[in-house]
């Protein structure tokens, strides 16, 4: 999440470059079902993404996914070890991370959904 222009279309496209998978793009719909929070992608956006300077690009997509972590680009993340954040959808919190300004954070993103952070081991 963040506003226009502060790379929401690109990390997507970096991280799809590294097996993730599309939901959406710009927008996502949020749907609570019992314990779980899901985003899908409105249908006329379904299977489409920006890439500024390239044009709308077809990728392949999921229909939905649980939201299990948000990344919010308004705010850049300083601390080398930070507190943790959370945002709060349709009365589920999630673990929200704020944009960093390294190279490896896509990588960072990728591992956090794979394994966590240690300190939750």
């Amino acid at each position: 999440m963040g506003p226009a222009g502060s790379g929401k279309s690109s990390l997507a496209l970096e991280l799809m470059s590294r097996g993730a998978q599309l939901i959406g793009d710009d927008r996502v719909e949020l749907l609570s079902e019992g314990n779980r929070l899901w985003a899908c992608a409105p249908e006329h956006i379904a299977g489409m993404i920006e890439a500024r300077g390239v044009g709308i690009l077809a990728a392949d997509h999921v229909a939905r996914a649980v939201l299990t972590l948000v990344i919010d680009l308004s705010e850049t993340q300083k601390l080398r070890l930070p507190e943790k954040h959370s945002k709060e959808f349709l009365g589920h919190v999630v673990p929200c991370l704020h944009k960093s300004e390294t190279t490896a954070f896509p990588a960072a993103i990728l591992q956090y959904l794979k394994a966590g952070l240690a300190s939750e081991q």
